[in-house]
């Protein structure tokens, strides 16, 4: 599976493009916002979106996705229901930042702990991962070994859990009970920031390190 990363939003909120390279279609993870340069980048690839997926539901991660969507006439799978709350608050929180076209949407699909997601003839699993927000999931391409995590975890860091229903033990048993167990050669893209692998943070980041 290929993928590319576009920073976007003024908060620098990574959105990746994951590609089939079978069938060239795709998917946009968290398109927060800046959507027409997401659009631009997704025809300058020749691919054909067929959705958007979503880690969970801060702005910076989905406050256009709904936009986006509509535009490209795609259905949105995720986050957890229990973040339903954030999406509902879109709307005023892109007032509140100064985001135009920030909305409320309803997921086409919810997704679960288990649950699988295809990009074309690719295939994610989903791991429920709360603590920084009690929605938030992690996907996870095996045959690559790559992960997409959101704000769960950053190289030398972790999500916040001071907003609204985070929970820092949550946060820290998500990382270590279900995210390091898959092995330390996962590489991770996080919700901001370079990429790194589970085994390093596991080795050196000194909020979940050994």
């Amino acid at each position: 599976m290929h993928f590319e990363i576009f920073p976007v939003t003024a908060f620098q909120q990574n959105c990746s493009l994951v590609v089939c390279p079978s069938t060239r279609k795709a998917a946009f993870i968290d398109p927060g916002g800046d959507i027409e340069h997401l659009q631009a980048v997704a025809e300058q690839a020749g691919v054909q979106i067929e959705k958007i997926l979503l880690t969970h539901g801060h702005i910076d991660h989905c406050g256009q996705a709904g936009l986006l969507a509509q535009r490209l006439h795609v259905p949105i799978e995720g986050p957890h229901s229990d973040d339903r709350f954030w999406i509902e608050q879109l709307k005023t929180q892109g007032a509140m930042f100064g985001m135009a076209g920030a909305d409320t949407f309803e997921p086409d699909r919810w997704l679960d702990d288990g649950d699988v997601v295809t990009v074309g003839q690719e295939s994610m699993r989903v791991f429920h991962c709360p603590g920084h927000t009690p929605g938030h999931v992690v996907f996870i391409h095996d045959q690559d070994r790559i992960a997409f995590v959101g704000d769960v975890l950053f190289a030398g860091s972790i999500g916040r859990t001071d907003f609204p229903r985070g929970n820092h033990q949550q946060l820290i048993d998500s990382i270590r009970g279900k995210l390091f167990p898959l092995g330390d050669d996962i590489e991770f893209v996080p919700g901001h920031g370079p990429m790194s692998t589970f085994g390093e943070e596991r080795r050196s980041n000194p909020f979940v390190g050994e």
